[in-house]
């Protein structure tokens, strides 16, 4: 069959038989690789939930280095320069912002300049991953046929703009945390592990370390407050940056739990941005760690000399 003569259905169509005809009769050799597979997904996981359980400091910063990396390995070897484009700009400007968040001293503007960043993001991969999703959704009820959009540009576009959002969604919480953290180790009112090197003041915020109630005379930021159920008050942006950007659910200083639904006046609106976080947190492994096991499957199906 000559395929130049084909159209590209037609030429799927018939790379489709071939793979059918090449496989034919390996039944058995199949069932041996989604065994192979199966088991190797099910202790990859039982060692990955006892890495992060154990040492969850190397297993976010390792996360986030494959977060990182693994797309940019598959951008520049099937050549999508947009998607690269994007990934520079971005790369740049969170490394200027995770290079002032891990400086000390700490400046005192940095802190809100790291939330800000990181919730400008965050708001943006959300709004772009629900147009994305919304695309998704209007092309399989062929509502694109409106608009005389063919089926496959539609859905080309609508998975392209919920990839973007997904991905950098990730990407911004993980290193909202690490600078969340480095940020408030330096200032003193937070440990990790272990007790605060400052006590509180009842007139200071300990996300940022600033005065929380400036008089008219004195130089400062004047916002509102919120008091967490252990009596502890902060500046309202800072503590929603701390709890939705930076993915932290404990008091800054004495590390309380923290009601998120009790926490904001309106809790309808925080509800999906807290649901749209833990779909991050389930598309970090996904991205990060599932390339990974496919790597190892093949490498022991190679091995095995299985195909």
């Amino acid at each position: 069959v000559d395929m130049s003569d084909l159209s590209p259905e037609e030429q799927w169509r018939v790379e489709h038989a071939r793979m059918h005809a090449k496989h034919r009769g390996h039944e058995a050799m199949h069932a041996e690789m989604v065994l192979i597979l199966i088991a190797t997904l099910v202790v990859a996981q039982l060692l990955l939930v006892q890495w992060k359980q154990r040492h969850p400091r190397s297993y976010n910063m390792v996360t986030l280095f494959q977060m990182w990396v693994v797309p940019l390995y598959f951008t520049v070897k099937l050549h999508w320069w947009r998607f690269l484009v994007i990934w520079i700009l971005f790369s740049a400007v969170t490394a200027f912002v995770t290079f002032r968040a891990t400086r000390k001293p700490l400046v005192q503007t940095t802190p809100r300049l790291v939330y800000k960043w990181f919730l400008l993001i965050y708001k943006i991969s959300y709004a772009t991953g629900i147009v994305g999703y919304m695309a998704v959704m209007f092309t399989l009820f062929g509502l694109n046929l409106l608009f005389k959009i063919k089926p496959e540009d539609a859905m080309d576009f609508g998975i392209s703009l919920l990839f973007y959002g997904l991905y950098y969604g990730v990407l911004e919480r993980d290193f909202a945390e690490m600078c969340a953290d480095y940020m408030a180790s330096t200032i003193g009112f937070y440990s990790e592990s272990g007790m605060p090197t400052k006590h509180l003041s009842d007139s200071v915020c300990a996300v940022c370390g600033q005065q929380i109630f400036v008089d008219v005379s004195e130089e400062g930021i004047i916002e509102n407050t919120y008091r967490l159920s252990c009596n502890h008050v902060f500046h309202e942006f800072c503590i929603r940056g701390w709890c939705i950007v930076g993915k932290k659910q404990t008091c800054p200083y004495c590390k309380e739990k923290v009601d998120l639904k009790r926490m904001f006046s309106n809790p309808y609106w925080e509800r999906p941005h807290v649901m749209y976080g833990q779909l991050l947190d389930w598309l970090r492994y996904l991205v990060a760690w599932q390339p990974v096991i496919i790597g190892l499957v093949q490498g022991i199906n190679y091995i095995l000399g299985l195909e």
